[in-house]
This record gives C-alpha cells, sequence and structure tokens, in this order.
C-alpha cells in the first residue's frame, strides 16, 4: 500500500428528488402551514410510528426538544437526576439540565459504546427519576439490562433514539419495545428534514400530555386560549411534515442497503493493523448504522485528531467521536452531578478511552457501491501509515 490512496466518490447527503419537490408543493398548496390546519405533520406521525411498530407519535422542532418534551411527560424537575451515558452528544444531558434536573453520567460498554447497566445501577438514587440509554450509532442499547434495572429501581426508561431510526432489538422495532424513544431529523441523521424531532410514547395518554406542553399549554381545537399546563412551543411545521414523509420512504431501503455495506467494511477494518470497529450485540437485530464507528487504542487524542484530518484530506467523510460530556465546558453550566471532571473521568475509563480514541465515518459511506466499500480499510491503512 502506498500512502497515496485516496477515497472514491461517495453519495451526497442529504438526499432527495422530486418526492421532496411534490410534498412541499403539496404542503404549500394546503394554504395553512402549521400543524393545526394542514394535515403533514398528522399523516406523518401516523406513518412513521407504523414504519416503527406502532406507538404514539409526536413530531416536534428538534431532537433536543423531543428528549426535553419526553423528560417533562416522564414527570423530571427540578431536583430530579437522570442518568445519561458519559459518551453520547451534548442534548442527552443538555435536555434533563435544561429542566432545572441533575444529568448524571455513567460509563459505557468498551464494545458497543452503549450505556453499562451495572454503571447504571450503581448511580441510582433516592432522587433518580429516569435512566436515558442512547442507542449509539443505530445498535439498541442492552435493554434486557436496562429494564430490569429500572423495574428493581421504580424508574423510568427514556430511549435517545436519535441514531436509531428503523433499528430493531431481537425483532422488534423501537415502537414495540415498551418505553418512551426521542427521535431527532437534524441534517445529519438517517431521515432529515434540516431539523426536526420525534416522541414515541407506547400509551396515548403520554402522547396527549405531551401534545398540550408542546403547544404552549393548548389542548388540541382549543379556541379560548385555555392553557391548561405549562409548555412551549415546539410544534413541527407542515414543510418539515412533508419533507420527512418523503424521507421516510426511502428509510427501509437505505437500512437495508447500509447492512449489507456495514457486513462487507466490518470485518476488513478489523483486519487494519491497530483498529478495532464498534462492536455489536447480537440481540440488536437490525442496525441502520447512523456512523461507522471505529477506534484505535494507544492512538491519544492528539493523534487520532491528526488522522482524522488525513482521512478527510484522502476524501473519506471522517469526524472525531464525541468529548465525554464532563469534558465539555456547557456540561458544568448547570445541572452538573457534585463530582470533579477528574472524579467522573475516574469512573468512566471506557468512555475516556473512546473519547480520545474513536473515529466514526459518515452514514453516506455505506450507501455507495461495495467496491467503494471496500476502499475505505485500505485508505485508514495507509493513512495510519504515515502518522
Amino acid at each position: 500500500m502506498t500512502n497515496s490512496r485516496t477515497a472514491p466518490r461517495f453519495p451526497e447527503w442529504p438526499q432527495y428528488d422530486d418526492t421532496e419537490r411534490s410534498a412541499l408543493t403539496r404542503a404549500l398548496e394546503q394554504g395553512q402551514w402549521w400543524r393545526v390546519g394542514g394535515g403533514e405533520v398528522d399523516a406523518f406521525e401516523r406513518e412513521f410510528a407504523a414504519l416503527h411498530g406502532g406507538g404514539h407519535a409526536l413530531a416536534v422542532t428538534n431532537g433536543t426538544h423531543a428528549l426535553e418534551l419526553a423528560l417533562q411527560v416522564l414527570g423530571v424537575g427540578p431536583g430530579d437526576e437522570v442518568i445519561v451515558p458519559a459518551f453520547t452528544f451534548i442534548s442527552s444531558s443538555q435536555a434533563a439540565q435544561r429542566l432545572g434536573a441533575t444529568a448524571v453520567p455513567v460509563d459505557v460498554d468498551l464494545a458497543t459504546y452503549n450505556i453499562d447497566p451495572a454503571a447504571a445501577e450503581a448511580a441510582i438514587t433516592a432522587r433518580t427519576k429516569v435512566i436515558m440509554p442512547v442507542h449509539m450509532a443505530g445498535r439498541i442499547a442492552d435493554l434486557d439490562a436496562l429494564g430490569k434495572v429500572a423495574e428493581r429501581a421504580g424508574v423510568a426508561l427514556l430511549q435517545d433514539a436519535a441514531h436509531a431510526h428503523g433499528a430493531e432489538w431481537k425483532g422488534r422495532k423501537v415502537g414495540e419495545l415498551g418505553s418512551v424513544a426521542a427521535f431527532s431529523f437534524q441534517n445529519g441523521k438517517l431521515m432529515t428534514a434540516g431539523e426536526g424531532g420525534l416522541v414515541l410514547f407506547p400509551d396515548e395518554e403520554g402522547r396527549d400530555l405531551a401534545f398540550v406542553r408542546h403547544s404552549c399549554g393548548r389542548p388540541p381545537g382549543d379556541t379560548r386560549y385555555l392553557h391548561r399546563t405549562s409548555g412551549s412551543n415546539f410544534r413541527l411545521n407542515e414543510f418539515s411534515a412533508a419533507v420527512l414523509r418523503a424521507q421516510l420512504s426511502r428509510l427501509t431501503a437505505q437500512v437495508e442497503t447500509r447492512e449489507r455495506r456495514a457486513a462487507v467494511l466490518e470485518p476488513l477494518l478489523a483486519g487494519v493493523p491497530g483498529v478495532v470497529p464498534q462492536g455489536r450485540d447480537e440481540r440488536a437485530t437490525r442496525v441502520p448504522h447512523y456512523m461507522a464507528m471505529f477506534r484505535v487504542p494507544g492512538i491519544g487524542e492528539e493523534r487520532r485528531n491528526a488522522l482524522v484530518a488525513e482521512l478527510v484530506r484522502r476524501g473519506l467523510p471522517a469526524f472525531v467521536v464525541f468529548r465525554a460530556i464532563y469534558r465539555t465546558d456547557g456540561f458544568w453550566e448547570t445541572g452538573a452531578p457534585d463530582a470533579t471532571r477528574e472524579e467522573l473521568a475516574e469512573r468512566c475509563p471506557n468512555t475516556e478511552l473512546i473519547h480520545a480514541e474513536g473515529i466514526w465515518l459518515h452514514h453516506r459511506t455505506l450507501l455507495a457501491g461495495e467496491d467503494e466499500v471496500r476502499a475505505i480499510p485500505e485508505i485508514i491503512a495507509d493513512a495510519l501509515e504515515t502518522l
């Protein structure tokens, strides 16, 4: 191999065609561009829930608001604690912190990068209200173990499913898993309208309460400004919903393509000296592959950053992984636990390794042809030789 190997051309993201154009025209010509008068948001909620195995869907402005709204419905407020993985995007903790709650970071599994159920159980106190597993890169967390932990402690589970559109656990879809799940439709996600989010509730009662809270406290059909509870305006607009309906129509086929390409990529990545791909729990029977993730053990954060820059130079859409949430300034602004950064780092050794050694590739790489996917490990191996 030589250090001159460059990447093939990968598909662009987001993907769109006349399906989105027609959808936008359809929404435009309704003459009503918000959900109260239009039909796109309602239709999208029904279609999304059906594709995810059922449940009661409520579309909202973005994935962070989806988490915040779900936590509100689960009764989280000032003084409560929400257990979150230390390795995740910051919205997982900020949604709790914005409600005045304390986000308690715990370590993750070094193979799957998902929350460690034993670490979550050890962190439970009398103030714990919710455990929030994040399905990292679309690999559903160990909901069997987490469900038992939550049941023993009498706390709720909230799935952060921002990466898990179309995912399955033991053959069951997210809407069949019995707990609230929050999704994101931000520009990089597996389906997108630039921004957007959705909460999938297992019961109609939860969805009804969320509707009131997401619409400034007003119940459906209110014409007298009743404002029955506190809330905010998290309503999704009709244009975004129309685009998301088009995006949803492609989701199943795209997930199937990414699964096939990942089956090619992951063993080849594992064959690159010094590279360890993200592991997969065999109970995660369908993984949509929001990211293709791997570690380079021992590389260290500075050299990892240099490797990512080199991969980008060669044409791979590569990124450093999320920082440990306790290693961001924003985490400590409000709602942080009574511990120092160093104490949290000591409690989260796996997160520390992933944070410093991890790299991810955009999911559009897995929508390319098989030959293009086979070139990826060669490019990574070549780039490693230059460090």
